[in-house]
């Protein structure tokens, strides 16, 4: 080796031994490095003081998951029927099932499938502080797979904020949240696949308008929320598809709100009256789409008219419930009795004005003479109340009904096989109590959207269901 190599390595061992020094001097004056485990917890804390930790995905979940429910439900195992040479009937074992339901009122309303309380015959609703409350069926829309359920409380829950589906974009973001496979409160977080998908998922049951999601959705998440990244309702979880991964399915807010407000609407008018029909609406502003509730029109001599309410009216608060969707103002009108006067406040042009509407009782809608000849002149029976406990000793969820006093043979009621006697419990997916509910169904606007309507009989001691074919306009 040349003296010159060999003085090149002697430099540069030198060098590394005065870097080394260097480094020693340097964490002995200073203490420890700054990236010791000493020193980890202060960053991690700073990072969460500024809250890097807590993204908009984490806000919408703490926004709402107080008003997410756990289903547990309980019903009978099938029988042997169905057996040509059945062996002698054995006690029927019970089944334990599960879902997931969306509180839309404090008192305890909450909506979810009906497919997830089918048949049951026990309901148990775990809340979000992990409290458990029996729950009741109070109204189902089995066409819609919606259904409302009822549980009795002691302070007011928290009530789920609705959106709209109506402008979801394709990749934008949303969450499900629910009882899946039994792993309660779950939260899964996914993009919108696809707007408008018509599925069927057998013969019996299919759906209209579905949004589709990657949001993981399993057994157990049906009837519960998908919201989007603000933390507002956008649809209703509702189906999976077989053998897949990353295609699920919900209904639109905007479909599940029309049918909430419809069901609560048929449930209250059979106790109070007040001539109001509202209808909901939705304006754009500078932060997208708002809700809105206006008067679409005031029944004749109704209390609203009395009280001076218009057409065009936006109504903002109904009692002390704020008013964003229709099923606020049915909240507004829950529970309230023959003769309680109802604050209404609503905007008619640029000024609020507040009115207040007395309610009638329910058999105060229409004249019975004039209800009376409509349900003859359309589907050719005549009605009479019966006492409740005519229908209740076959249903408890049931209210009352109307005995088939008379048949027009030709009629669409007889085609339809309804029979003298008969006892109307339903038609649609509302109670008929008394004939201002069978007026309100085939009177309804939107009755050729729900054509052939399903109704409901009590018929020797068994609920019998059948189809009226297209009611005449």
């Amino acid at each position: 080796m040349s003296l010159h190599h060999r003085w090149l390595i002697a430099l540069g061992s030198l060098c590394c031994w005065a870097v080394l020094c260097t480094i020693q001097a340097q964490e002995a004056i200073q203490g420890p490095h700054l990236f010791t485990t000493e020193a980890r917890p202060k960053v991690a804390a700073q990072l969460t003081r500024t809250g890097a930790r807590k993204t908009a995905v984490v806000a919408a979940i703490e926004r709402v998951k107080g008003a997410v429910v756990n289903i547990h439900s309980e019903r009978l195992a099938p029988g042997g029927a169905g057996d040509l040479y059945p062996l002698p009937a054995a006690p029927r074992k019970p089944m334990n099932g599960m879902g997931t339901g969306i509180i839309i009122d404090p008192r305890g309303y909450i909506v979810t499938n009906q497919h997830v309380v089918d048949d049951v015959t026990a309901l148990r609703i775990r809340l979000c502080d992990g409290s458990t409350q029996n729950a009741v069926v109070v109204a189902r829309h089995p066409e819609l797979d919606l259904a409302i359920l009822k549980i009795d409380v002691s302070t007011p829950l928290p009530v789920m904020p609705i959106g709209t589906a109506s402008d979801l974009m394709v990749g934008e973001t949303v969450i499900a949240l629910g009882n899946a496979y039994g792993y309660e409160h779950t939260v899964s977080v996914g993009v919108v696949s696809a707007i408008k998908r018509d599925v069927s998922l057998n013969e019996s049951m299919s759906y209209k308008q579905l949004i589709q999601t990657d949001a993981s959705i399993n057994p157990g998440n049906s009837g519960g929320p998908l919201v989007n990244i603000n933390g507002e309702l956008v649809g209703v979880n509702v189906a999976i598809r077989a053998g897949a991964q990353g295609i699920g399915f919900a209904i639109p807010v905007d479909h599940m709100v029309k049918s909430v407000s419809d069901m609560l609407k048929a449930r209250r008018r059979s106790v109070t009256y007040d001539g109001l029909v509202c209808r909901d609406i939705l304006q754009q502003s500078s932060d997208g789409l708002v809700r809105k509730v206006i008067v679409d029109r005031v029944e004749a001599s109704s209390p609203a008219e009395t009280a001076g309410l218009n057409a065009g009216d936006v109504i903002l608060k109904v009692g002390d419930v704020s008013i964003t969707s229709g099923i606020d103002v049915e909240r507004g009108l829950m529970d309230r009795k023959q003769g309680d006067s109802i604050a209404v406040v609503v905007r008619r042009g640029d000024q609020e004005k507040s009115v207040k509407v007395a309610l009638l009782g329910s058999d105060r809608q229409v004249r019975p003479a004039v209800a009376s000849d409509i349900v003859w002149q359309k589907l050719g029976i005549q009605l009479a109340p019966v006492a409740g406990e005519s229908v209740t000793r076959v249903n408890s969820q049931l209210h009352g009904g109307l005995e088939v006093t008379a048949l027009n043979p030709g009629g669409i009621a007889a085609r339809a096989g309804i029979k003298k006697g008969d006892i109307l419990v339903g038609l649609h997916t509302w109670e008929t109590v008394n004939l201002d509910n069978v007026s309100y169904v085939i009177g309804h606007p939107d009755l050729a959207t729900f054509n052939p309507v399903p109704f409901f009989v009590v018929r020797s001691g068994q609920i019998r269901q059948g189809k009226l074919p297209m009611l005449p306009n």
